[in-house]
């Protein structure tokens, strides 16, 4: 099975990504690459997608991750039905949320408690 996913170039602290399509059990890094369907830079957030070998993998099946779904589809291109599309309105569940700060009982002043 093919994936579509970044793959980080680039130098030390300034990544640059390549959409690459390879085999989806493979690592970003090291994995045989089928094709380079497009590139992306973070700092200037401009995306090259070539629309059309783009379409040609997902027409046959490659699957997209998060990331390269939402940098296809602000180039144009046309997502599969089966595509699943990142939700913002969705919120995450929180593990242990008692434990977070905002949910702890407040601190009385230490001034007001040596005063009593």
């Amino acid at each position: 099975m093919l994936a579509i996913r970044l793959q980080r170039l680039g130098r030390k602290a300034y990544p640059t990504y390549r959409l690459a399509v390879q085999e989806a059990n493979r690592h970003p890094s090291s994995g045989r690459v089928v094709a380079y369907v497009g590139s992306y830079n973070p700092h200037t957030k401009e995306a090259t997608v070539q629309v059309e070998a783009a379409q040609k993998y997902l027409d046959n099946g490659a699957q997209p991750t998060p990331r390269v779904v939402k940098l296809l589809k602000d180039a144009g291109v046309k997502m599969p039905k089966w595509v699943k599309e990142f939700d913002p309105t969705k919120a995450g569940v929180v593990k242990k949320a008692d434990k977070l700060r905002k949910n702890q009982p407040k601190e009385e002043p230490v001034e007001a408690a040596a005063a009593e």
